[in-house]
């Protein structure tokens, strides 16, 4: 308890630093999250034109596919605000040498990596998915319970440990090879599948984003057992364990990662 006590105290100082270094530099704040908010608006023309063409895609009508996507977001977004300076590992921390400054700090190299940094430009996101999650509401026609309110409110961090997971083990694969980005973004780029229904794709594709790079359960499937109420034991419940499963797995590769590792530099 006291360990658990110290982390949360570590992080709140680490958030409060990087908050004054960043308000500092107001502007590209701003920028920021305008940026991701008009990427976010593109995607959604983009929809809304091929809609304007056919009344629904394989069944789904735009505005399921808009929540779909908009609560997406919400996971994506957390995951870019809290845990993103883990990039920093696979492009430049450990071929540079600078990752021996994690290793001499009475402080698990994980958690300082994670919560070093914020990037608050992933407000963006988080503010685009809670709007198009909420503009979307009325028309979807959800039945709403107590239980499904709860779970799709718990559902959320597990789906950002997928995204967290998946982005540590590839991360920590630099350990070996001194650089691992572009490996992280070939995997984290799969996650763009998995913000419409994956229905609509073939079975391959269908079955790697389920069950090989699993980023349907960051999205798809929550968002399909708030949308139905079908079936919360696969799609509520796999992600639970999936997103568990793998953030485990990324902890492992993490610490025989830093095991192997081996200071580098110029």
């Amino acid at each position: 308890m006291k360990k658990f006590k110290r982390m949360l105290r570590m992080h709140r100082i680490f958030v409060t630093q990087e908050l004054k270094r960043m308000m500092e530099y107001k502007g590209d704040f701003i920028v920021g999250i305008i940026g991701f908010l008009l990427g976010q608006f593109f995607n959604l023309l983009f929809l809304w034109i091929i809609f304007s063409q056919i009344p629904n895609l394989m069944g789904w009508t735009l505005n399921q596919i808009v929540f779909i996507y908009g609560f997406s977001l919400i996971p994506k977004g957390l995951d870019h605000l809290l845990f993103d300076n883990l990039w920093s590992i696979g492009y430049f921390t450990v071929r540079k040498g600078d990752f021996d400054k994690y290793l001499t700090r009475p402080i698990n190299t994980l958690f300082h990596v994670m919560v070093e940094k914020l990037q608050i430009d992933a407000l963006g996101e988080l503010i685009m998915g809670i709007a198009l999650v909420c503009i979307t509401l009325p028309s979807v026609g959800i039945e709403w319970s107590v239980l499904k309110v709860l779970l799709a409110i718990a559902v959320i961090p597990f789906a950002t440990l997928i995204y967290t997971g998946i982005k540590t083990a590839t991360a920590a694969i630099a350990f070996w090879t001194k650089r691992s980005g572009n490996v992280i973004y070939m995997f984290y780029m799969v996650n763009d599948f998995a913000k419409y229904p994956v229905t609509i794709y073939n079975n391959v594709l269908r079955s790697i984003i389920t069950y090989i790079i699993p980023f349907a359960f960051t999205a798809f499937y929550p968002a399909n057992y708030i949308l139905t109420g079908e079936n919360p034991l696969f799609n509520i419940g796999m992600t639970v364990l999936l997103s568990l499963v793998i953030m485990a797995i990324g902890i492992f590769v993490w610490n025989k990662g830093i095991k192997a590792y081996e200071s580098a530099g110029s």
